[in-house]
């Protein structure tokens, strides 16, 4: 019963942290300049409001997934539809809290795991939003991964860690580099390279050929629904690989901690 009592503990703070989470997409490509829009503030001020109405939103609608429930999708002054990115992000971020808890147990790698979870979440959705993957993010995630790599949370040596962050973004850099010069165009970008240094220093650098694989099959399924949906996708077409290769590296931390072949 007392374990229930702080699954349930987990699923609530980690809705309540993708709730967090919806805030730092909407509102941080526009305060880390990536994007050219309006100002929307902080994280802290000025209080939510609807994005088609800009009437501010009562707290009792701020629940993080029983208020989207309750409204029936849609804003309570206006009735514009709410975007379904904002209950799905609150649920991924209450499934984060619970896997790491699941996988980890009631330790301090848990946290961490689940800090990574909602780092990668973040990054997923402002770069299929955007098209950016935020340094703002990307390098506190490598940081972090080299902290818990030197606290010994993952089984994972500094050492390999380092050379993970290293190798990660040396690799995806030199792709770029290379289609730049064949093609005339970026074929990844730094924030890709960024991103994949900071996967490698959570899991080390074995755990690169894997991820990128698996990033690659989750992107090319991604294009075939795509194209299946009628969007015409050709060389030239941008495709944001973030969300591919956060899911990559989310999977992989959770394969990890499972002692699962090719990721333990």
């Amino acid at each position: 019963m007392t374990d229930w009592v702080f699954y349930i503990t987990a699923l609530c703070a980690g809705a309540i942290m993708g709730s967090f989470l919806n805030v730092v997409i909407q509102r941080g490509p526009v305060l880390w300049k990536l994007i050219d829009a309006p100002d929307r503030g902080n994280f802290a001020f000025p209080r939510s409001s609807c994005p088609s109405c800009g009437e501010a939103i009562r707290i009792t609608h701020l629940m993080p997934l029983v208020s989207y429930v309750m409204l029936r999708g849609k804003c309570a002054a206006c009735s514009a539809p709410i975007s379904l990115r904002y209950p799905l992000v609150e649920l991924a971020g209450a499934l984060s809290a619970l896997v790491a808890l699941v996988v980890f147990g009631f330790t301090l790698s848990a946290l961490f795991a689940f800090t990574f979870f909602l780092f990668l979440i973040a990054l997923g959705v402002i770069d299929f939003e955007t098209g950016f993957l935020p340094d703002a993010l990307t390098l506190p995630l490598v940081v972090l991964g080299l902290i818990a790599s030197a606290a010994g949370l993952f089984g994972v040596s500094l050492l390999d860690s380092f050379l993970g962050g290293l190798i990660g973004y040396g690799a995806f850099r030199l792709i770029d580099l290379l289609f730049l010069r064949l093609r005339g165009i970026e074929g990844l970008g730094q924030g890709d390279a960024k991103l994949l240094a900071a996967i490698g220093a959570w899991l080390g650098w074995a755990a690169l050929p894997p991820v990128v694989f698996l990033a690659a099959v989750m992107a090319l399924l991604g294009v075939a629904v795509m194209a299946a949906g009628g969007v015409k996708v050709g060389r030239e077409t941008p495709i944001a690989f973030g969300p591919a290769l956060a899911a990559a590296g989310a999977l992989a931390l959770i394969g990890h901690g499972l002692r699962l072949p090719f990721f333990a």
